[in-house]
């Protein structure tokens, strides 16, 4: 099914209404869909070069719209069946913990899944059921999000599709690597 399900992604691509498609898959990936919306940009962009910037941006928009809708799944069911679950046996304040201890990191768990290839979606749930602040959310997912998708259309709109398989197999690496040398870098900045 998952096979299915990328393929149509992918077909997509050549679609005319391939901006509306990338609108929707970027904007349910992030609360519920498994297939990225790289899938989708990278053909598009190599199609048509001269729109990377404007299908990047309908992808940052969408996504961040999607994963306000994750946000508030997450603030919802933990409402409506998380919370009674947890006080059924007892571990309220054990999540509570938990929830203080995640929205002190918050900002980052937001800025390192937009950015890397860690399922989205999981993120934007989670800062909604542990009530991370919802501007603190929205600022970091648009940061992580345009990081994301704006570096992907700035690569293949230089270098076109030679470029591809890189994105494809290293830039998850690649952004992996630069979350690590950014937190390093700003704990040495704390602790030297």
């Amino acid at each position: 099914m998952l096979k299915k399900l990328y393929d149509w992604t992918l077909g997509l691509a050549q679609s005319p209404h391939a901006l509306w498609g990338l609108a929707v898959v970027a904007f349910l990936e992030s609360s519920v869909f498994p297939i990225p919306p790289d899938i989708l940009m990278i053909p598009m962009i190599i199609a048509a070069p001269s729109r990377a910037f404007l299908i990047a941006g309908v992808a940052l928009v969408s996504s961040v719209l999607g994963g306000m809708l994750g946000y508030f799944i997450g603030w919802g069911a933990f409402e409506s069946i998380g919370r009674p679950v947890l006080e059924f046996y007892g571990k309220t304040d054990a999540f509570d913990d938990f929830a203080t201890r995640y929205n002190e990191f918050g900002p980052w768990a937001v800025l390192i899944a937009g950015v890397t290839p860690f399922p989205y979606k999981v993120i934007t749930i989670l800062s909604g059921s542990t009530g991370l602040n919802f501007t603190v959310f929205m600022v970091s997912s648009i940061i992580a999000r345009g990081l994301r998708f704006f570096i992907v259309a700035a690569l293949l709109w230089k270098f076109g599709a030679p470029i591809r398989d890189f994105i494809e197999r290293r830039l998850g690496l690649v952004f992996i690597l630069f979350v690590i040398l950014l937190i390093g870098g700003f704990y040495a900045v704390k602790y030297l």
